[in-house]
């Protein structure tokens, strides 16, 4: 009944070496990653453990075969790729031809947003890192999500949800909300369809690569609602809800809606407290319709017969919100809910008016406008290849050259955070999840961490033939509450696992 819940983002980042178009992806995201773990991280040695890791465990209640699966599901088979565990609990690593940062479990979405933010100042420091290698060429990072040649790379969410939620509900009721939710969230692209070919400017950069409604699939047949059945965390109690169909967003009012207002629609889910049906016909062909639609007039099809538009389609989610939060909360309602609340529904009420008013929060509005003027200025029609530039440059992550950072600089687009707050995420972990736990063993014990997951820590300790695992099921034990005094006081891992062990 509030946005409060573990959650997190993993953001897979475009890459390119300057003046080398054919360089190995592979090999340059590897440089980028092992570049950061040399220069600033203390727990270089810790590996990421996978053994608990269960990529082909499908929430309609099979495992697929291993030998049918793609091999970029097999996400639990240690490549020998770089992997480095931070001391914020945060991950970096290669996922195939792409750097990857994933945030540690925070409970709420600003911190989404600040420790996504975080990942961004961590992949610039990389980058800078690499390019002091010795005859190294510039690596160049990119916040989004296609290289407008036809291939597409993640930007995903991760909300954990009552195990107990039947699966069908979770598909019945998030498939009309992600179809719709790009108005608010897309990052914005010039080109339509899945090489860019066709001329235009769409909401979202991801929209054109979904094919189907469901299935466990990440990059081929891309579905809306994606059936990976990885909790990371008590099975009996829990499920993983891992959402595939995000854009990467540089904006932070444009993250902070994103992940706020599905944490509210996720709470109804398991709350049973939508009833009406609003699911729309022809799904996947409307999510791309919607996208292609910057004028925001393309009208849904609802199964019960009505026609909405996708900003029409939010209200009712908003609608619906307001009325649970009131149901179950009343006064008792937290700020950030309430802020979310408000928000979700300005922004509604401005793109139904005249969407430009909000080139200052959303990124593809941000983008538009952008784009426009440089149209306006150079008389430049959609099908000119400088537009396409000034896409990739807006997504750029460097402060001097992306115009995402030029409009931030300029007082353009109006920020949830502060530069020092980020910082700080860079390097120390959120305080009321287990990612607490993780960040500071690997802070302050960094020799004796063999390695990590998101559910368990395992040291190598002096004097103990085998790996001690310390298991970490519990997203919410393991913060600075439960466990912040004893590792104060522990001077030593061995201290520690006594303690926690005795």
């Amino acid at each position: 009944m509030s946005v409060r819940r573990v959650m997190g983002t993993e953001v897979e980042y475009g890459i390119s070496v300057q003046g080398m178009p054919a360089a190995n992806p592979m090999v340059a995201s590897s440089q980028v990653v092992n570049a950061y773990a040399s220069s600033t991280v203390k727990a270089r040695r810790a590996r990421w453990d996978f053994e608990e890791e269960s990529p082909l465990r499908d929430a309609r209640g099979f495992d697929m075969s291993r030998q049918v699966a793609d091999p970029s599901q097999l996400t639990d088979e240690d490549m020998g790729l770089a992997n480095v565990i931070l001391t914020n609990g945060a991950r970096l690593y290669v996922d195939h031809a792409h750097p990857e940062y994933s945030t540690p479990e925070v409970t709420n979405p600003l911190d989404v947003v600040r420790w996504d933010k975080a990942g961004e100042q961590v992949m610039l420091d990389a980058s800078k890192a690499a390019a002091r290698i010795p005859g190294a060429s510039p690596i160049l990072l990119y916040k989004n999500n296609t290289d407008n040649k036809g291939a597409s790379y993640g930007a995903h969410e991760n909300y954990l949800m009552r195990r107990s939620t039947p699966f069908a509900e979770i598909v019945r009721h998030l498939i009309p909300f992600f179809v719709s939710r790009q108005v608010v969230c897309g990052a914005g692209r010039v080109g339509i369809g899945q090489d860019g070919r066709e001329h235009g400017f769409q909401l979202s950069q991801r929209a054109d690569y979904f094919e189907v409604e469901v299935g466990l699939e990440t990059t081929l047949k891309r579905p809306i609602i994606n059936t990976r059945d990885e909790p990371h965390a008590d099975p009996e109690k829990y499920r993983r809800l891992h959402v595939i169909i995000g854009d990467a967003n540089l904006a932070e009012v444009s993250t902070y809606l994103k992940v706020g207002m599905t944490a509210l629609v996720l709470a109804m889910i398991e709350d049973r407290f939508i009833t009406r049906d609003l699911s729309v016909e022809s799904s996947v062909a409307s999510l791309r319709a919607v996208s292609h639609d910057p004028g925001l007039t393309h009208l849904l099809r609802l199964h019960d017969g009505r026609t909405l538009t996708a900003v029409q389609l939010q209200m009712e989610y908003l609608e619906l919100a307001r009325k649970h939060v009131e149901d179950r909360l009343g006064a008792d309602a937290d700020p950030q809910t309430l802020d979310v609340l408000d928000r979700w529904e300005s922004v509604l009420t401005r793109l139904e008016d005249d969407p430009m008013q909000l080139a200052g929060e959303l990124d593809w509005v941000a983008k538009l406008k952008l784009l426009q003027q440089y149209r306006d200025r150079d008389g430049l029609e959609w099908d000119d290849a400088k537009l396409h530039l000034i896409d990739l440059q807006y997504a750029d992550i460097r402060p001097e050259k992306g115009l995402y950072h030029r409009l931030v600089a300029g007082g353009r687009i109006q920020r949830l955070l502060d530069d020092a707050s980020v910082e700080r995420a860079m390097h120390d972990p959120p305080e009321d999840t287990r990612a607490y736990f993780r960040g500071r063993c690997l802070e302050k014990y960094a020799d004796s961490v063999a390695a990590a997951s998101w559910d368990s820590v395992i040291f190598d300790l002096p004097g103990r033939e085998s790996l001690q695992r310390v298991p970490t099921l519990d997203p919410l034990r393991g913060s600075r509450a439960h466990v912040g005094e004893l590792l104060d006081r522990c001077d030593t891992a061995e201290e520690l696992f006594r303690a926690l062990t005795h």
